[in-house]
């Protein structure tokens, strides 16, 4: 679970700059990242609003730390 201080920083970037958030959430080469990114650039209120739902409501995939053999 991230701390709220973390959340609060995702969440004041979106405002000012929504693809920055989402990419400090998900990651920069993520769908949620793009999605955010086009949306932006068509207009801002958008892109704001879909980055302040992919920090608060959509869960981040779990680290995978191992790598499946192929045998």
């Amino acid at each position: 679970m991230d701390s709220r201080c973390a959340i609060l920083c995702e969440v004041l970037l979106a405002i000012f700059l929504p693809p920055l958030g989402v990419c400090l959430r998900h990651g920069c080469c993520t769908v949620e990242f793009l999605i955010c990114l086009i949306l932006t650039i068509l207009g801002y209120v958008p892109g704001i609003i879909y980055a302040l739902y992919a920090i608060l409501c959509v869960e981040r995939e779990p680290p995978c730390h191992h790598y499946h053999s192929l045998a």
